[in-house]
């Protein structure tokens, strides 16, 4: 069983930044791809950034140049750098971690959550 264990949430003004963590319970070597899900209230899950494989990145067009997404193999931990912070932003961030089973499937573990109010 894989454990994803989010971070760093919190209330935070617009122009303002903010640093998620995610800890993996196990070696993020594991894993295909991780990434960052984001749900704001009546609103679908929306993927916000994604690290795949080797280090390639992967970013939702309402973030790019302003967040940035990495990783420290040695702390099995994701990290998601958040820069100019807009209301908008406010969600709920999910941490992402995929499995490869086969060629056409895969295993997606999430965390609990953590919560991201950008407000004055």
């Amino acid at each position: 069983q894989v454990q994803l264990v989010e971070s760093g949430g919190g209330l935070v003004q617009p122009g303002g930044s903010l640093r998620l963590s995610c800890a993996a319970s196990r070696s993020i070597f594991s894993f295909s791809a991780m990434g960052w899900y984001r749900q704001a209230p009546g609103k679908q899950r929306e993927l916000v950034a994604a690290i795949i494989s080797v280090d390639r990145t992967n970013y939702s067009d309402s973030v790019k140049g302003r967040f940035t997404i990495s990783r420290d193999n040695t702390k099995n931990t994701v990290y998601l750098q958040m820069n100019s912070l807009k209301p908008e932003d406010t969600a709920v961030y999910y941490c992402n971690a995929k499995k490869r089973l086969s060629v056409i499937d895969e295993l997606d573990y999430w965390g609990q959550g953590t919560q991201v109010t950008v407000s004055s």
